[in-house]
């Protein structure tokens, strides 16, 4: 079964399709359904590419940082060489598989109608897909299908990412600066959560609240791997960070898990809450980083239930603590990369004795 997020891509696609075909019947007389369905799904397919970066990607994020006044008319450009290009792609295709009688000359050729028919459907999906990435995929799937509009108890694992040393930074580099610098933190989440199927939910304050379903999570302990390869890109790119912000980023979790009540709040506007005890013991656990000296922690309750931990990993017992606001103590473990076996030394060479 393909993850929530392929088939949201899945289904923009087939949308594109379906966008071909319904060209081709308002201006074609439905003369070749399977000819609108290609240049569709070509269209759509190498915009979106475009959208997501896995083409051009550098130019894509060089215009993201353009102002508004450049960006607009920078995109508008941009987003009619794609479609230019889909209509080839998708033109010669058409005409390789016999679909249309027209020579490949006409096949690959943008009209001004396909040109406005094409950025007018471009411009809702990407809208949609802006609203998507706005709100969360897995949240923006939840308001579509109002999963949560009555109250709904189901368990769920959290993982609260606290970026360290933030306030000191924005005392040295002020507050523009370190928005920059948190901003630039919750995109490098991004990646990770998204490869272990997490739904990055909140953003507080310098911390970033990611969920998982039980039974995702717990899978393959994705909600453990996440942690460490969020820290494993981090260090990746950490003369980057140094360049850029002078410093290379330190982050505090924290894992738990149970049931909740998940409901949809607000009028105005709407957000997916959560409420329960188990949000409220993540956030205790979080403050135990500190006063324990570590940066990873995990409730035993959760780590109780993980199948094993991920390949490199290991867990310390730190013992029970009272955490304000609970009656029971709560036992947490260190989460840390295993120590790597020193390496033996290599048997010294035998001797060969002289010659005579």
């Amino acid at each position: 079964m393909l993850p929530q997020h392929r088939w949201f891509w899945v289904l923009i696609l087939v949308a594109c399709g379906g966008a071909g075909l319904l060209y081709n019947m308002l201006f074609v007389g439905g003369a070749s359904l399977l000819a609108g369905l290609a240049y569709g799904l070509a269209v759509g397919a190498t915009t979106l590419a475009f959208d997501r970066g896995m083409i051009l990607g550098g130019l894509q994020a060089r215009m993201r940082r353009m102002p508004a006044k450049l960006y607009v008319p920078a995109a508008e450009l941009a987003y009619v060489l794609m479609i230019a290009a889909g209509i080839a792609a998708g033109g010669l295709v058409v005409w390789a598989l016999g679909l249309t009688g027209d020579p490949l000359s006409e096949a690959i050729r943008i009209t001004p109608r396909v040109l406005a028919y094409s950025l007018a459907v471009s411009a809702i999906l990407v809208f949609v897909i802006r609203m998507r990435d706005l709100i969360g995929g897995e949240v923006f799937v939840n308001f579509l299908v109002g999963r949560y509009h009555r109250p709904v108890r189901e368990e769920r694992i959290f993982l609260f990412l606290d970026v360290v040393g933030s306030t000191a930074f924005a005392e040295t580099h002020g507050d523009l600066k370190t928005q920059a610098y948190l901003g630039a933190v919750f995109a490098a989440l991004a990646e990770p959560v998204r490869r272990n199927a997490g739904s990055t939910d909140d953003y507080i304050g310098d911390m970033a609240m990611i969920t998982w379903p039980m039974a995702r999570g717990l899978k393959n302990a994705r909600c453990v791997a996440c942690v460490f390869d969020v820290l494993d890109r981090i260090e990746a790119e950490a003369e980057a960070w140094q360049a850029h912000f002078g410093t290379v980023p330190r982050l505090r979790a924290a894992l738990h898990g149970g049931y909740i009540v998940t409901a949809e709040v607000g009028v105005d506007r709407h957000k997916i809450a959560y409420f329960g005890d188990t949000v409220n013991v993540t956030a205790r656990i979080e403050a135990l980083c500190r006063p324990l000296g570590t940066e990873i922690l995990i409730s035993d309750d959760l780590l109780g239930r993980l199948p094993k931990l991920p390949e490199g990993v290991i867990a310390r017992s730190l013992g029970a603590h009272a955490l304000r606001g609970r009656g029971q103590p709560l036992s947490v473990s260190s989460l840390e990369r295993a120590a790597l076996p020193l390496a033996q030394p290599e048997p010294p060479l035998p001797r060969i004795a002289a010659l005579p």
